[in-house]
């Protein structure tokens, strides 16, 4: 029996089983094999490619993000506008995907805009190019979900269950729960936070029907049985998602501004270039980028041209960004700005101090 059919008989089986407490153990261990199944569906052959690339499409840039969305939606206007790249130009034919990349510049980031309209065709089952589909969007860093404001509720839905599918959970936080194998004593189960959503038992259950019999499970946060799963198969990826209202030129105000106010979100009309330089904000605020500006020892610091750091960045990631070899020589380094303690004057600093936004740098090495 193919995964295919392995898939469609726990479907099956799951529908068939009543949903009560007699059951719920039973429905957790399905729960789990279905969720490695669909994994080893979904997971790019080890020969498709290097770390990075899918469809040609090597990551570049400061960051990638990712377009998805339905047909006549406005994807390829929006890409068009936001990078000024052509679509006959930039296009990658495949069978079932094209994939067409760009560049937004926006203050001083290169970012990789990917449109993925592949991903709503058959991808959560792995039909056609299903497995390069789900590589590539599982390398974004953020997702721009484009609406049509007109029919947003279902488009939203209907892709919102197909990134659940294939192992992108949006805007979600990765739970806070470690496994730790062991050789001996059999499961442990040490938590920091009542369980109310699942109870040892199930755990044990789906442990046991993966075959991991001995397994130190530190718990906490409350989870599901469907987040401890997701930490259990280890392939799901948390990424950040935009929603994208278009075509809001065709809506009253009084509509606009309720669906701006909703958690996530940004209304444009491509048409009409409404609030296009919104959403170019709105991208790099959700990606969290910072700009670093370099001091080189005895000149004026060239604010035209920063470094673009994740937002967690350190002296470090500073050094590695300019060339490896800087962090082995490193001596100290000198920061003007938001992170300086004495801002605006300059505070000495090591490798492990985190930048901020617009901070500036001077590094001082040993040789």
């Amino acid at each position: 029996m193919g995964v295919l059919e392995k898939i469609a008989e726990i479907e099956q089986e799951m529908a068939r089983t009543q949903k009560n407490k007699a059951t719920e153990y039973h429905l957790g261990l399905l729960k789990a094999k279905l969720a490695k199944y669909r994994a080893q569906l979904l997971e790019p052959d080890k020969k498709s490619g290097r770390p990075g690339e899918g469809f040609d499409v090597t990551k570049s840039g400061d960051a990638r993000v990712a377009l998805i969305g339905f047909p006549s939606v406005g994807k390829s206007s929006l890409l068009s506008k936001m990078t000024n790249t052509e679509s006959s130009v930039a296009a990658y034919e495949y069978t079932t995907l094209t994939a067409i990349p760009g560049v937004l510049e926006v203050e001083g980031a290169r970012i990789q805009l990917l449109d993925l309209p592949g991903i709503i065709e058959g991808a959560a089952s792995g039909r056609g190019r299903g497995r390069q589909v789900v590589a590539v969007a599982k390398t974004a860093d953020l997702i721009l979900m484009v609406l049509d404001v007109n029919k947003a509720e279902q488009q939203k839905r209907l892709l919102e269950i197909e990134l659940d599918a294939i192992g992108i959970r949006i805007n979600r936080k990765k739970p806070d729960v470690l496994l730790k194998p062991k050789k001996a004593g059999g499961v442990s189960i040490s938590k920091t936070v009542p369980m109310t959503k699942i109870d040892e038992k199930t755990i044990q259950t789906i442990l046991a029907g993966n075959k991991l019999h001995n397994m130190d499970v530190y718990i906490r946060e409350d989870v599901t049985v469907d987040e401890f799963i997701d930490v259990l198969i280890g392939n799901r990826r948390y990424i950040r998602c935009l929603y994208v209202y278009n075509k809001i030129d065709t809506i009253s105000m009084e509509e606009v501004d309720r669906i701006a106010r909703e958690p996530n979100s940004i209304v444009i009309s491509c048409e009409k270039e409404l609030n296009l330089d919104g959403l170019k904000m709105a991208v790099l605020k959700q990606l969290a980028l910072r700009r670093v500006y370099t001091k080189p020892r005895g000149k004026a610091v060239d604010l035209t041209d920063p470094l673009v750091v994740r937002g967690d960045a350190t002296i470090e990631d500073v050094c590695n960004s300019i060339h490896r070899s800087i962090a082995s020589k490193f001596k100290y380094a000198l920061v003007y700005g938001k992170s300086s303690r004495f801002n605006p004057a300059a505070h000495r600093v090591g490798l492990q101090h985190e930048v901020q936004d617009e901070d500036v740098v001077a590094l001082f090495t040993n040789s």
